[in-house]
């Protein structure tokens, strides 16, 4: 499935939740598909959890 349909899908599901659930549920199915976004980047190895947790200096180098 290409980026743009995983948008779309994604945008239609903020959609209803925020029709049909107000803003909070939007905001909760927002913050639960970043957390998706993530832990699916982590998983595919494009992400290391290390990179969360370096220091100012670590970054500079």
């Amino acid at each position: 499935m290409s980026r743009a349909v995983v948008g779309m899908i994604a945008g239609m599901a903020l959609g209803f939740a925020g029709y049909f659930g107000g803003f909070g549920a939007f905001l909760l199915v927002a913050a639960l598909g970043a957390v998706g976004f993530v832990v699916g980047r982590f998983l595919e190895g494009d992400l290391e959890i290390g990179e969360f947790f370096r220091t100012r200096e670590d970054r500079r180098r």
